[in-house]
């Protein structure tokens, strides 16, 4: 049986980390998410992430070789899928990927709960219980060598590129010490994040299910970061600066998996400095992704890009939309996101329009997804309709 002593240590020794940076990052981190936090009304915070729910889960799919575009994704939650059967099964696997994010965002986050085999293995089977057989197949050429189980540690050994994990046979006690160790009250405060970021790494080095493992320790990664408090979590997207540069990332990964490397490199079988380079990624990563939704929504920037997209409908630009706004739309809809949402009374004295002219442009927007509404009396909220995501927020997916 592999005991938890085979990866030890969980977090290089405080000087490693002194040296690269790390707390200096951690302290960054925390401080621009609160920050982003702070920008964004609750409604237009809700907003985003909603939409940012297809975004997360086309990014860590893409990780893996699923290539399923957002507009494929969306077009599967209103239930339209592909002819095509392997398209489909993808499909099906990013609309899975999203429902379990709204099973973690429906749950009392916290570390003790998160952090622990029972939420693991329920992250599994959540994902894996709905998908077809053939996505829960594992084939070695033509030939069906194991499936995957919803929910179950794996029962047999493997090996992952040069990497060998440890025996199937103790993978239950094994993973009961590597949550114990990483909800211990060793990690306060600034620790916390770092001794997350190696959780991750420490994880897939376990691999402890037949597959899904890269997935899986994404989500409990986002559940992780959102049961510590750390803000504005979902309004951005790891997984999108992870697959932004996935081959630096499994790079990242396969060398914290290293041997120590002399007497210096920390005191435990594993690299110290590659698991803190590693740690050092995972933050810098996340920080990048932070700033971008930061600048995205920076208030000038977005009313110049709302403005942007009348013009692109005014000219023409935008696949698959017709018709022209009036110049004044922009602040309309600009200043939806600043309310979260809008009284139509507020909105009709915004247009500076007639009435029923201003009612028909509401109409035109509620229509095409700009705004939205819950009644017919019920305040007008900011949305973001596919053909204005690329212009509300340029290089956040491939545009349709």
């Amino acid at each position: 049986m592999t005991s938890k002593l085979a990866i030890t240590p969980f977090t290089p020794q405080e000087s490693a980390l002194q040296q690269h940076g790390i707390f200096d990052l951690v302290t960054q981190l925390d401080r621009q998410a609160a920050k982003l936090t702070g920008m964004i009304p609750t409604q237009s915070a809700d907003t985003i992430r909603c939409h940012m729910a297809v975004i997360n889960s086309y990014y860590s799919n893409l990780i893996e070789g699923n290539r399923t575009l957002p507009h494929e994704i969306r077009a599967a939650q209103r239930g339209h899928y592909s002819d095509d059967p392997v398209k489909r099964d993808h499909q099906i696997e990013s609309v899975a990927h999203i429902r379990v994010q709204k099973w973690i965002e429906g749950q009392e986050l916290t570390l003790k709960t998160v952090c622990s085999t029972a939420f693991i293995l329920t992250l599994h089977r959540r994902f894996y219980e709905g998908l077809p057989e053939s996505l829960r197949q594992l084939r070695d050429e033509n030939e069906i060598v194991a499936m995957v189980e919803p929910g179950q540690w794996r029962q047999q050994n493997v090996k992952v590129g040069r990497h060998v994990p440890p025996d199937a046979k103790g993978l239950a006690s094994l993973m009961e010490g590597f949550c114990d160790e990483y909800r211990s009250a060793r990690y306060p405060g600034n620790s916390r994040l770092i001794g997350l970021a190696c959780a991750h790494h420490r994880f897939l080095w376990i691999h402890p299910f037949m597959d899904g493992n890269g997935r899986v320790v994404r989500l409990w990664t986002d559940a992780l970061f959102r049961a510590e408090g750390l803000e504005s979590y979902g309004i951005w997207s790891l997984s999108r600066g992870l697959a932004r540069q996935s081959s630096d990332y499994k790079a990242a990964l396969a060398q914290a998996d290293y041997p120590m490397q002399g007497t210096n490199d920390g005191r435990g079988p594993l690299s110290q400095e590659r698991l803190t380079l590693f740690c050092k990624f995972m933050l810098e990563t996340a920080l990048d992704q932070v700033n971008y939704m930061s600048d995205m929504l920076a208030l000038d920037g977005l009313l110049t890009r709302i403005r942007g997209y009348i013009d692109a409908r005014n000219d023409g630009r935008v696949p698959g939309m017709t018709g022209k706004y009036k110049p004044v739309t922009a602040l309309l809809l600009y200043n939806a996101f600043l309310a979260g949402s809008l009284e139509r009374a507020d909105a009709i004295d915004l247009t500076g329009m007639p009435e029923r002219s201003a009612r028909r442009l509401l109409a035109q927007l509620k229509e095409e997804g700009l705004l939205s509404e819950t009644s017919s009396r019920s305040p007008l909220k900011w949305e973001i309709p596919e053909h204005a995501e690329p212009f509300y927020f340029p290089q956040l997916a491939p545009g349709a």
